[in-house]
């Protein structure tokens, strides 16, 4: 089998790519396609450190701009040869700031072959936050994106957007203008923050916090606590553990630091500048916790380019949907699965919350992407995948629940030994749903060998504690003992017996 595309891709329009231009890096990332819930498929960084020369003279330095226009001609490369449809390109806040800004910014263009756009401080902030907004299903608190150069602030409710502001706070311009003394920069970051009237509307709120620099401050705690999931997207560290680890970034030689070799080398020198900016936010706006977003800018200005429909429509899902189609025997029995298990939580009168809800629809839509693994590990792996994968619109506890449901449905969960350590990250609560889930689609799959149009012709009653599962009598050649079996298994879980039952077509 030949073919110039892997089957495995989505269409819908081609690739769309954005060039970041930023204080510290340049970076290129170019996604799957435009969509509700992106997918990256190449994305390269190199560290121009633009901001330094900024932070030195107010000029974009040589050494800098010679590193960026190499990368940037590579990317504009990568671009054509990738068949990228659409190109974004922007530069924060070094080149906004640079005597010769224009200078570069004109050589860029050349190169690219179309404009730059150069974000203001509020552009910038606005299109961080849609980043998180993007990425965190109905996000409240407060939004900051450190950069090199700055610090974007700005309130979150849902999708909507408050006020925000720019600051000169970004980690490379702290490093410069400090001479590289977090202590001399602690006064600057003080008076600075003092001004930032509006953390006052973060009390008990989440801060969502966006950068490289404080993404390296989460990968460090995460390999300091044993963390039992790799996925940095909405970490969260409640605040008095953030604050205390960001004392002891200040205060420590950063060297020093348990498991500080989990973080490049490039990043290490700017971890104490980041820990002040993010102590003296926590101090000022008594946040309940950190929450890590892995989407910034980048994504936010991709999400604004997003039609009405496509805006409405639920990240998870719509990633769930994806992989669904993607590596699924059939998408449509999928689908089939989640008006299903409707149909069960209403015959067992479960209390069930929108999200739980949009979670167990996760977890139908993910049940059978693991079909091609061996039968020996086919539930690790498909573990695996749901708990590592690039999902967004989910925090952790949710996505181990995702990943124990479709865990459970392969291997039962009589063996509570097979569960994961991440069960960890899951309340009593959603780990029973997480067990009932699991074995209804044990059920569902064993009934129609995952062919669609099967499930929804059969139903669910609960009756003086019997749990039945009714069939039309053009499917009762599907009873059996297995079958009778898993259902067994799912009724005495909720402390009922069962039945099959035979019912006319």
């Amino acid at each position: 089998m030949t073919g110039e595309y892997a089957p495995g891709r989505l269409g819908g329009g081609g690739p769309v790519a954005v060039i970041d231009i930023g204080s510290n890096s340049v970076r290129l990332v170019v996604y799957e396609r435009l969509a509700r819930s992106t997918t990256p498929f190449f994305n390269e960084k190199v560290l121009a450190g633009l901001g330094r020369g900024v932070a030195d003279d107010g000029r974009l330095s040589d050494e800098s701009v010679a590193s960026a226009m190499s990368a940037i001609t590579r990317f504009r490369t990568i671009c054509d040869l990738s068949g990228v449809v659409k190109l974004h390109a922007l530069a924060t806040a070094a080149v906004r700031d640079a005597e010769n800004g224009e200078t570069f910014i004109a050589r860029v263009e050349e190169v690219l072959r179309q404009p730059v756009a150069v974000l203001s401080g509020r552009e910038e902030a606005m299109h961080a936050a849609y980043g998180v907004i993007s990425g965190i299903w109905h996000p409240d608190g407060i939004a900051g994106d450190m950069g090199g150069g700055s610090l974007e602030i700005i309130d979150l409710r849902g999708t909507g957007i408050g006020s925000g502001r720019t600051m000169p706070l970004g980690a490379l311009h702290l490093q410069r203008l400090s001479g590289d003394s977090p202590r001399k920069a602690e006064k600057f970051v003080n008076k600075v923050l003092d001004e930032a009237t509006m953390l006052d509307v973060g009390r008990d709120r989440a801060f969502y916090a966006v950068g490289g620099t404080w993404r390296s401050i989460a990968r460090l705690h995460m390999h300091q606590t044993d963390y039992p999931l790799h996925v940095m997207h909405q970490y969260t560290i409640d605040a008095e553990t953030a604050f205390g680890l960001c004392e002891s970034l200040i205060r420590d030689d950063p060297d020093s630091i348990p498991m500080v070799d989990t973080i490049s080398k490039q990043r290490r020198g700017l971890l104490p500048y980041g820990a002040l900016v993010l102590r003296g936010i926590l101090q000022r706006m008594q946040a309940r916790e950190v929450v890590i977003s892995a989407l910034g800018v980048r994504e936010g200005l991709l999400y604004e380019a997003l039609g009405r429909q496509e805006l409405q429509r639920d990240p998870l899902i719509s990633a769930c949907e994806e992989l669904a189609f993607l590596r699924s025997r059939s998408p449509r029995h999928a689908h089939e699965l989640g008006q299903w298990t409707d149909q069960l939580v209403s015959v067992l009168g479960i209390d069930e919350s929108a999200d739980e809800r949009r979670l167990r629809i996760g977890a139908c839509l993910l049940a059978d992407i693991g079909w091609r693994a061996h039968p020996d590990n086919i539930g690790e792996q498909a573990f695996s995948v749901i708990a590592n994968a690039a999902f967004v619109g989910v925090d952790h506890p949710g996505r181990t629940y995702l990943a124990l449901a479709v865990l459970y449905r392969h291997v039962g969960v009589l063996d509570d030994a097979q569960a994961p350590a991440a069960k960890a990250l899951v309340s009593e609560r959603a780990h029973h749903r997480a067990c009932v889930t699991g074995l209804a689609l044990r059920v569902g799959y064993l009934l129609s060998a995952a062919m669609p149009g099967i499930v929804l012709k059969s139903r669910f009653e609960l009756e003086d504690g019997v749990l039945k599962l009714l069939l039309p009598s053009d499917l009762e050649g599907l009873d059996g003992e297995r079958l009778r079996k898993r259902l067994h298994q799912l009724a005495r879980l909720l402390g009922y017996t069962s039945e099959i039952v035979i019912v006319e077509a």
